[in-house]
């Protein structure tokens, strides 16, 4: 039997699938890579485990050096293996999709990017590595969880109108949703609160202030309000 050292093992990274929302549209942040493989092209936040780190540092130092953010609202996805999916060797992508305000933000590119950008979910560029599949399975993941649990959120000012969550369902799920049968799910889910403030400077109009319900325990089905 050969001892343990001898066997060549797959290398593990971590891919990060980072959306955020702003002006009623969904967007992903891109890296613009600049070194090989796909130099010059555009891929998926991401970095190699280390020996010292669990996936939730790794996740953590993409993050912070590659893209200048932290305390944010992340989840693991799915673990990606296909022997060829990275022309390096046999690498091995646990992925993770993160939920930021954009406004909150000021993403900075580290060393191993010539920029990076907001993308509109439905107008991405090519994408290197497998990165196409994992965007796929990040934005079909969220879609389905806003129908049973609170997430989304992140992706809102602290306290939001009626209207602006409305929207942001609808950009997320990509389809009109009916706004009486929208309000009346949403409120019947305690999944947010009324502030008993409204919001000022809107020209004709004080739509009442929300907040998300942290206290929030039991998930509700809200899978009826995609029906137009």
């Amino acid at each position: 039997m050969k001892p343990f050292h001898s066997y060549k093992n797959p290398s593990l990274a971590v891919d990060l699938v980072v959306f955020g929302y702003n002006a009623s549209e969904l967007s992903v942040l891109l890296l613009n890579r600049n070194e090989e493989p796909f130099s010059g092209g555009w891929t998926l936040p991401g970095a190699f485990l280390q020996m010292d780190e669990r996936f939730s540092d790794t996740c953590g130092r993409v993050l912070q050096t590659k893209l200048g953010m932290d305390d944010v609202y992340l989840e693991q996805l799915y673990s990606f293996d296909e022997p060829d999916r990275d022309p390096r060797g046999r690498v091995i992508s646990v992925a993770y999709y993160a939920l930021v305000n954009p406004a909150k933000f000021e993403v900075v590119a580290g060393t191993m990017a010539n920029d990076v950008r907001w993308w509109n979910c439905k107008k991405l560029p090519a994408l290197g590595f497998d990165h196409k599949q994992i965007f796929k399975m990040a934005l079909q993941r969220l879609r389905s969880k806003i129908l049973y649990f609170p997430v989304g959120f992140q992706l809102l000012d602290e306290q939001f109108t009626m209207t602006e969550i409305h929207e942001l369902y609808e950009a997320i799920l990509d389809q009109s949703i009916d706004r009486r049968n929208f309000r009346r799910k949403i409120l019947a889910s305690a999944y947010i609160l009324p502030t008993g403030m409204k919001r000022e400077g809107l020209q004709n109009r004080h739509p009442e202030l929300y907040v998300f319900n942290k206290k929030l325990k039991q998930p509700a089905d809200l899978g009826s309000i995609a029906r137009i």
